[in-house]
């Protein structure tokens, strides 16, 4: 006799159950961009979504709980020039997010504690360097500061928001970059690419380590690394039934598990859970989330379920396990906008009847703190992400939540300061920016930490390759040219008032004389006294205007002109 043996997985019973629809938001104008993206981002503290915008690019930014109907002209985020294709909130930082847009910017924005008053416009800084849009941005899992753009001119740059600086640029891909992910501890890069090809990177050297045919179809293709090292990608075989393959870097040309799901035009997104191993496929214009379990036994990546709904789904985003509830023994929450502006709030929830502390379905989770610096990092060092405990629920365990960028010197730092900066960041020293607390407009302006006394010291004597002395020399002849053009502008003061003065003499006296003897006649009809007022029989002809005679007005430009040649 045989018999099949169910899989023992304390995931196989996962349900997802939609919040009310007053704990949810409504009226967001999600964004209607073509681009390939989620248009969503969610932390322990914030939610932001990308929207239509007139006139550039903007997204939204919600605290938790402002819930229900949103009102149509909310403070934005909306400095870009154009569309904003992807946003990324900063692993440790809740209050830091990069967006990518179609002007080829990449910004990093402040959030204040309580989200935003007063739409945003100034970041804290710019990251100028890709010359078509940016369509992708993303932090690295342990390094802080350290940023991954890439942009359609098939560029992948990684930054050092810290200083503003390019750490490296690689251009081993001859099209556009469809999705990049860091491994566990950000040694190295998984793309796709418009080439069907999927590459594994370096990321400090820049070189291919290994590359391999992706999936055959022509539309996009995602790739994510997974927590032990595999590479779970999504994409289209040639009849464009959406596939997921699960790869060994070593082997990325013989997938272990290729599957197809389904036939449909919609991208899928696999957002990742490192913590249960699950993994959500999300496509866009779809009604379902379908959730899979990847273990070690055959056949590798195992269906659970899906979550359906009856609206498609327009953008998508996923908390962190740091922002899910412990208590309801809840291992996933995600927020799912619909095309009517809905976001539906959907949470994913083990049932168990204990209100204890599970700690087989939450080992620890990955914390907001930062395993190395981005210059240890770029150094060559590697270390895993900080993990924290969700027993007892989540606590923030970051000392600060201000970005303080360094600039590094460069030429134009001698031109002065510019939009609200001092002018100590030419010199390296930090300038901490803290918006949405102080300068205008929501946040533009910046709180400049003091520079120690050795580099104070040194600006005194020179600054910007100047001496002292020279700058005392400058300074003496500015202050003479400036007398001198004060003298200047006084003398023609006076005789501008002057000049006004007799013209508005010579105006009333020619009114006077006009008045006296013009005999009633009109100056600006030119007529004469002589000119009949009363009316003319039918039969007649209409009354002739003498021009140029000896009337009021003639005596009126006489006199006039007479006057200004004497003041003249």
């Amino acid at each position: 006799m045989s018999f099949r043996v169910v899989r023992s997985s304390k995931f196989r019973h996962v349900y997802g159950q939609a919040l009310k629809r007053e704990q949810c938001y409504d009226n967001i104008r999600v964004s209607k961009s073509s681009w390939d993206s989620t248009f969503c981002a969610v932390n322990p503290k914030f939610l932001a979504i990308i929207v239509e915008s007139a006139g550039g690019g903007a997204f939204i930014v919600l605290p938790h709980n402002k819930v229900g109907r949103i009102a149509a002209d909310h403070a934005l985020v909306g400095g870009h020039k154009g569309p904003v294709l992807d946003i990324a909130w900063c692993p440790h930082n809740d209050n830091v997010i990069a967006s990518g847009s179609e002007d080829c910017v990449v910004k990093v924005w402040q959030i204040p504690d309580g989200g935003l008053s007063r739409t945003l416009t100034e970041p804290v800084v710019d990251l100028v360097y890709h010359q078509r849009r940016v369509g992708l941005v993303l932090w690295h899992p342990s390094a802080l500061n350290v940023l991954l753009t890439a942009g359609s001119d098939n560029l992948i740059v990684i930054w050092n928001v810290g200083t503003g600086e390019v750490l490296m640029r690689m251009d081993c891909h001859p099209d556009t970059i469809y999705s990049a992910c860091w491994n566990w501890d950000g040694s190295q890069l998984v793309t796709t690419c418009k080439d069907k090809k999927i590459r594994i990177l370096n990321p400090r050297t820049g070189e291919v380590e290994n590359e391999a045919l992706a999936h055959e179809g022509s539309k996009a293709t995602r790739a994510i690394f997974l927590r032990h090292g595999l590479i779970f990608t999504t994409g289209f075989n040639r009849s464009s039934e959406r596939q997921y393959s699960l790869r060994a870097p070593d082997a990325l040309g013989d997938p272990i598990v290729m599957v197809e799901l389904d036939t449909s035009n919609g991208v899928m997104f696999p957002l990742y859970d490192p913590d249960t191993n699950l993994i959500y496929l999300c496509g866009k214009g779809d009604s379902v989330i379908r959730y899979f379990e990847v273990t070690p036994e055959q056949p590798f990546v195992h269906y659970i379920n899906q979550f359906q709904t009856p609206d498609s789904q327009r953008a998508i985003g996923m908390m962190p396990k740091r922002g899910c509830d412990v208590s309801t023994c809840e291992v996933a929450r995600f927020y799912r906008l619909n095309n009517s502006g809905l976001c539906q709030v959907i949470s994913m929830t083990v049932p168990r009847k204990s209100e204890l502390f599970q700690e087989d379905l939450y080992p620890d989770t990955l914390a907001d703190e930062a395993s190395l610096s981005a210059e240890e990092w770029a150094s060559g060092t590697d270390a895993d992400p900080q993990l924290i405990s969700l027993k007892g629920g989540y606590v923030s365990q970051a000392q600060s939540t201000t970005l303080t960028v360094t600039k590094k010197s460069n030429v134009l730092d001698k031109m002065g300061p510019k939009g609200g900066a001092s002018a100590a960041s030419a010199n390296g020293s930090p300038v901490t920016v803290n918006n949405g607390t102080t300068g205008a407009g929501g946040g533009g302006g910046g709180s400049i930490s003091p520079a120690s006394n050795g580099a104070q010291q040194q600006q005194v004597a020179i600054v910007g390759g100047v001496s002292e002395q020279q700058l005392a020399e400058l300074r003496t002849k500015f202050e003479e040219e400036f007398r001198k053009l004060k003298a200047i502008i006084v003398k023609h003061e006076n005789r501008i008032r002057s000049l006004e003065a007799t013209v508005k003499a010579v105006t009333d006296r020619g009114l006077t004389e006009v008045d006296g003897g013009g005999g009633g006649g009109s100056l600006l009809a030119g007529s004469n006294s002589t000119t009949s007022t009363s009316p003319a029989p039918a039969s007649s002809h209409p009354p002739t205007t003498t021009s140029g005679d000896d009337g009021g007005d003639g005596q009126y430009h006489h006199n006039a002109s007479h006057a200004m040649e004497e003041a003249v």
